[in-house]
């Protein structure tokens, strides 16, 4: 199926990307995961390339240009090379759209440019140990203390957690508001007192990526870092959800495009019975199972991102487009890596690599079980 979602200038710019990552990035990558952690200097030669303006007024050195596509193409190119431990998507995509929408002018000029040139790495903290798709559960607070907000409480499974200059934090604010109500959001920033990283979590997929535990004990936050509107942090995070799902989505179909092709070109050579193991009437069945599902999925995810850009994508639609996807991405992988045979369950086979990495994403930005109640809710049910 021919697919019109890019225009010609998106595909300019998806090859420089592919150039700049198959020079910067490709090669360190295997290096990246044993060590668990992308090293700063990669954040400040995309910042140098432009990888990390997209959406942010050109005032503050950005690309001045709200297109969600310019993000797609990024992620689909990371995602293409297996560079799952590159976290820009999380500070474009998901921090990105807080503080270019909440931020005051003051607070824009202060955090928008290093966050162009990869000087401020970004982190968003909603997760708790007692608190995950849950955003109501949060314990996390903060009192008032003349200029100040006193945090205290943390956080763990916070990706870019390590490396973030400037960290999003959820908290409440209001102990006595029920539920959602009461919680707001605050930015904390590296070198604040009392503010300390715990462990670099180990993890079963997505090794170079810095997923880690913050902690807060009397953190004194300037007032001027409240971002949005106090006691309004609950609304201003299910408006920015809709987005960071359909970032799952969007690097879930690449991945099952990557994987089935890789999984193409394998039977395609590989031999068993003196031929092609491709030419087995079930090896060809469920590849043409497995590219039917994945061509729909990318048709949907497309309208997903049209629909983004012009203001009218809902949190069901979001829902739908990322409980499905990742859950084809998960089925993909393990099919593919099932006809790889014993070579599949082989680390030096990306199969396997993107087999580890599928799993996570049917549980980060709410779980898939969440999803589907989204999507039933909005029937009624």
């Amino acid at each position: 199926m021919r697919h019109s979602l890019y225009e010609a200038d998106h595909e300019d710019f998806r090859q420089s990307v592919r150039a700049w990552l198959e020079k910067e990035v490709a090669p360190f990558h295997d290096d990246w995961e044993r060590a668990g952690i992308v090293p700063r200097e990669l954040w400040t030669a995309a910042g140098a390339q432009g990888l990390l303006v997209i959406g942010v007024a050109e005032r503050h050195g950005g690309g001045g240009v709200r297109d969600f596509r310019w993000s797609c193409v990024l992620s689909e190119e990371l995602v293409r090379i297996g560079a799952s431990g590159v976290g820009f998507g999380l500070h474009n995509d998901v921090v990105g759209p807080y503080l270019q929408d909440l931020a005051t002018e003051e607070q824009q000029e202060r955090w928008l440019p290093g966050f162009c040139t990869g000087e401020l790495i970004t982190a968003i903290a909603m997760t708790e140990p007692g608190a995950g798709s849950d955003l109501q559960g949060i314990a996390t607070t903060a009192r008032r203390d003349g200029g100040h907000w006193v945090l205290n409480g943390s956080k763990t499974f916070i990706t870019n957690g390590i490396n973030a200059d400037l960290v999003v934090v959820v908290a409440r604010t209001d102990p006595e508001a029920p539920g959602s109500r009461g919680l707001s959001l605050l930015v904390v920033e590296r070198g604040m007192a009392g503010f300390t990283r715990g462990r670099n979590l180990d993890k079963v997929g997505l090794k170079a990526q810095d997923t880690a535990e913050l902690f807060f004990d009397d953190v004194r936050v300037p007032a001027a870092n409240l971002l949005g509107t106090e006691g309004h942090g609950f609304a201003h995070l299910m408006q920015n959800l809709p987005q960071e799902r359909l970032h799952i989505a969007v690097s879930a179909v690449a991945a099952a495009e990557t994987v089935l092709a890789l999984t193409v070109e394998y039977v395609t050579t590989r031999t068993a019975f003196g031929r092609p193991i491709g030419s087995f009437q079930n090896s060809r069945f469920v590849l043409a199972e497995l590219q039917t599902e994945v061509t729909i999925a990318r048709t949907f995810v497309d309208e997903c991102v049209r629909q983004l850009d012009s203001g009218d994508l809902t949190a069901t639609d979001a829902a739908m487009a990322k409980w499905w996807t990742t859950e084809l991405q998960n089925k993909v992988a393990d099919r593919c890596l099932q006809l790889h045979g014993g070579y599949g369950y082989m680390s030096e086979y990306r199969v396997s690599k993107a087999w580890r990495d599928a799993r996570v994403q049917s549980i980060y930005g709410g779980t898939n079980e969440i999803m589907k109640e989204i999507v039933g809710r909005s029937m009624g049910l």
